[in-house]
């Protein structure tokens, strides 16, 4: 069991005397710079110890896959060209059944899961449910646990949301971003304010217990008008939990690379004005009835629209992320799997489970200078 776990993760760390609140932004504290490979010792012993049962369990499921990469998108994402998608979810529900044999989740429930990406939402009919049913095989969740799972526009269909809302999902989050045809396409989305419309309207017919919308303010080409017009109609849309999101332009996206050459046909709003129209979206939703969750989330019933998967993380709630580059948390250990799609599969299945470093120490340097 040890010798299979050394498969997964790449770096870990451990914080003795880390605070339970805030556990949540694993990917930036601990800094980068404190991961070492010694450290996954650290998880595998609290792996092979008892577990809280007291303590709220969850499940992460990273989706790498899209149909095209946003300007923006920082994420690691690919296609399906080379026939790597069901190599990957197979790889996945074997990771999750090899957490699920540790001492430290013997008997605990997840109480809940997040599916995000990537656009989980581009997987097929048959996948999604030979995933989930997969997934539920080894931790089983129940009717009482959150499931959020992430959609893009464009792949919302009618039969998919059925099959996920009868496979046990609660909480459908659709990455809307703005609703201006013109702004998306200067971002890259692959999706058109009628694709948005005509996947809300199927979302809610599905029934879902919570429908979240994400929007981005400080696109390239937004001005105050298209972002108010934007946030307009999604109040109109009425969702149950709307979360807005600054821009961010880390260095390995198109857009950074667009700055960088002085190609882009169009301006990006300064920080000054993202925070200003952010700080008035907020107080624009509140006027119309919702509250502020956390910082990036407002919805219309703090006690019926929760979002589990962000509040009970600051609670110092244990996390198992599975699949390439996820990140988890256990009993004051955080940890990473490995970042490249094709190490992660290769170590899933390699009967020589070696214990190769987490982290390329380029990418360490690099955070560390951030």
């Amino acid at each position: 069991m040890n010798r299979q776990l050394d498969v997964l993760g790449t770096a870990a760390v451990e914080c003795g005397q880390e605070p339970l609140e805030g556990n949540y932004f694993v990917a930036a504290y601990p800094p980068f710079s404190c991961w070492n490979r010694p450290d996954v010792a650290s998880l595998r012993r609290v792996l092979n110890k008892p577990g809280d049962s007291s303590n709220k369990l969850g499940i992460y499921v990273h989706i790498p896959f899209c149909v095209e990469r946003c300007a923006y998108c920082y994420y690691m994402s690919h296609d399906d060209k080379g026939g790597e998608i069901r190599p990957y979810l197979d790889a996945m529900i074997d990771e999750l059944s090899m957490y699920a044999r540790m001492p430290a989740l013997t008997g605990r429930t997840p109480d809940f899961v997040y599916f995000g990406g990537g656009t989980p939402s581009m997987l097929s009919i048959p996948r999604i449910e030979r995933l989930i049913r997969g997934l539920r095989s080894s931790l089983p969740w129940t009717e009482s646990s959150e499931v959020t799972f992430e959609c893009a526009p464009k792949s919302v269909t009618v039969e998919k949301m059925r099959l996920l809302r009868a496979l046990g999902v609660t909480r459908l989050s659709l990455g809307v971003q703005q609703l201006d045809d013109r702004i998306l396409k200067l971002n890259g989305r692959v999706h058109l304010t009628e694709d948005v419309l005509r996947a809300y309207q199927i979302i809610r017919n599905a029934g879902f217990d919570v429908v979240n919308v994400d929007l981005i303010v400080g696109l390239v080409g937004e001005t105050e008008q298209t972002f108010d017009r934007s946030l307009s109609r999604v109040i109109d849309m009425a969702p149950d939990s709307v979360t807005l999101y600054q821009l961010e332009i880390p260095r390995n996206t198109k857009l950074a690379h667009q700055l960088r050459e002085q190609t882009l046909s169009d301006p990006i709003p300064s920080w000054p004005t993202k925070n200003a129209r952010l700080t008035a979206a907020f107080e624009q939703l509140a006027r119309v009835g919702y509250h502020q969750q956390s910082a990036y989330t407002m919805v219309r019933d703090p006690q019926k629209h929760r979002f589990q998967y962000m509040g009970e993380q600051y609670r110092g709630a244990d996390l198992i992320g599975i699949g390439a580059s996820s990140f988890g948390y256990v009993d004051g250990v955080h940890y990473q799997n490995a970042g490249r799609l094709n190490e992660y599969m290769n170590r899933i299945n390699d009967d020589d489970l070696r214990f190769p470093p987490y982290l390329d120490p380029v990418f360490v340097r690099e955070f560390s200078r951030l």
